[in-house]
């Protein structure tokens, strides 16, 4: 019998395994207009988010007095959905993969003037760090004027304001129903681009494009519960695994090398990553009556 850290760690393992396969789904989809992703992303999304919701609650699911907050996730969410799909299909896996990665940076500085916290000498080093790292990966974007190089920097904002708009919906909204909220946001946004001219896909795209959404909804559903399960600091790290996945792929299927300035620039930003994660986690720890933040 698993104990409940166990199986988080289970869980984790799987959200990264789920995510990394809809990544190598959407750079495969590269034939299939942006919209038409982002619809199947949001529709089959929903169906293994729609096993999640309490059976009292299948006719009122919808009910929320945040409305707006929700809408506000949502569009960053869309932002960031729309950014990260299109360097997937446009760079090579793992420079978008290890951009990613910078999204706890910008967490950390927005949560100054969102969440007022306190950010302290080894919080304000690890976002220098990590944004020297970027700088790194990024060069041949800065010095090509490539804008596709920003994308995954884009993704990384809009998910900064994802994830502190979460942390302030959650103390009274469940997560299947922000989640919910969010894939119904991007399945419209997607249906709304037909004019703009989809493709019929044929039955092997179709199951393709399928497996997007589903993989995306039960990534997050397994992110979720291995959260909820087991102690964050002992799951956390797991994430990383996704880098060496997407070097795998990158390598196996589309013959992408990453350069040793990307694999320099993902290492000082993952060590950035979990020098913030260490330090709030040992901030969490202290006593809530001190005042001192590092």
């Amino acid at each position: 019998m698993l104990t409940k850290n166990q199986l988080g760690f289970l869980y984790m393992f799987l959200s990264v395994c789920t995510f990394s396969v809809m990544d190598l789904l959407v750079k495969w989809s590269s034939d299939y207009p942006t919209g038409e992703v982002l619809f199947f992303r949001g529709f089959f999304g929903l169906l293994p988010t729609y096993f999640l919701i309490p059976k009292n609650k299948l006719k009122t699911f919808y009910t929320t007095e945040r409305s707006k907050e929700h809408l506000f996730r949502c569009l960053m969410g869309l932002m960031a959905l729309i950014a990260i799909v299109i360097a997937l299909r446009e760079l090579p896996l793992a420079v978008v993969v290890s951009l990613s990665y910078a999204a706890p940076l910008f967490i950390t500085v927005l949560s100054i003037f969102l969440l007022s916290e306190k950010v302290g000498v080894f919080r304000w080093l690890a976002v220098l760090i990590g944004f020297v790292g970027v700088i790194i990966i990024a060069e041949p974007g800065f010095k090509g004027m490539n804008y596709l190089y920003f994308l995954p920097l884009i993704f990384c904002i809009g998910m900064a304001f994802v994830t502190i708009t979460i942390r302030k919906l959650s103390t009274t909204e469940p997560i299947w129903l922000i989640s919910i909220f969010f894939t119904i946001t991007i399945s419209i946004a997607g249906l709304a681009t037909i004019p703009m001219g989809w493709i019929m896909p044929n039955f092997q795209d179709f199951i393709l494009l399928t497996l997007i959404g589903v993989t995306g909804g039960s990534a997050n559903l397994f992110l979720t519960q291995s959260y909820k399960l087991s102690e964050v600091s002992l799951v956390a790290p797991l994430k990383y695994l996704a880098l060496v996945f997407a070097i795998i792929f990158g390598y196996l299927i589309w013959n992408e090398v990453p350069t040793v300035k990307t694999l320099i620039g993902a290492s000082l930003v993952v060590l950035a990553s979990l020098i913030i994660f260490r330090r709030e986690i040992y901030h969490k720890q202290k006593i809530p009556s001190t005042t001192r933040h590092e």
